[in-house]
């Protein structure tokens, strides 16, 4: 059965002012999801440049070394992609066209800002905020009873809104020069380990003129599991 969402508190207006900017921060830090390795399996959509697809989508991680992802359609009875990200390479496999893609990370510039590393994008996928922008560089303060981090850095314009559980209910990441932009939403955290996990998230991208949009509604979340990333050519 699937697990029971964790409600999150009423926005209070109640500002407390106590507490310092690293006391605050050093508190959100402290609600972030800590794990050695994930399974996930999501029920999503998938739509690129407008051509919109329903598929199962299985995510498989080892903490700052791996993500492992397999799309399968048809119930499951076939996949037509599969990709293997590390901190320094992305590989996918394209089997719908036949095609396979070895390059380095630095090959997703080309969707998005170079602030973007792959803890970021772990990040994005478990619902952390990003350890980069919760520093005392950033912005911090209350608006309507929750907190918010904002900030540039080289030339990414960052806004995280947290939710009264202190998790991130919203990411927004504009690069306004380079016309790209990625806004991520999560909602119904539930509890995994000694933290808490989003049952969904959407994420949308922009970059010029391409627009990536995936809905994941996870049915299944295992944390600090036995894995393996099977990836052959």
């Amino acid at each position: 059965p699937k697990k029971a969402i964790v409600v999150a508190p009423p926005v209070t207006t109640e500002v407390k002012t106590d507490n310092t900017k690293a006391e605050a921060l050093a508190l959100l830090n402290s609600k972030q999801l800590k794990f050695t390795t994930l399974s996930l399996k999501a029920k999503a959509t998938l739509d690129i440049a407008g051509n919109a697809n329903d598929v199962t989508m299985n995510f498989r991680m080892k903490d700052k070394e791996m993500i492992w992802v397999s799309i399968t359609a048809l119930g499951g009875a076939y996949e037509p992609a599969r990709a293997l990200i590390t901190p320094d390479s992305i590989k996918i496999m394209n089997r719908q066209k036949g095609e396979y893609l070895s390059k380095p990370f630095s090959y997703i510039y080309n969707f998005t800002n170079k602030q973007i590393n792959f803890n970021t994008l772990q990040a994005i996928l478990t619902g952390n905020a990003m350890g980069d922008f919760l520093t005392t560089e950033s912005d911090l303060k209350q608006e309507n009873g929750v907190w918010v981090v904002s900030g540039a850095k080289e030339g990414l314009d960052y806004r995280l809104l947290f939710n009264t559980l202190l998790k991130v209910e919203e990411t927004n990441l504009n690069d306004v020069k380079s016309g790209q932009a990625l806004k991520v939403n999560y909602t119904d955290y539930q509890k995994l380990n000694e933290s808490l996990f989003p049952s969904a998230l959407k994420i949308n991208t922009l970059s010029g003129m391409k627009k990536i949009n995936i809905d994941l509604q996870f049915v299944k979340i295992d944390g600090n599991v036995p894995l393996e990333f099977p990836f052959k050519v």
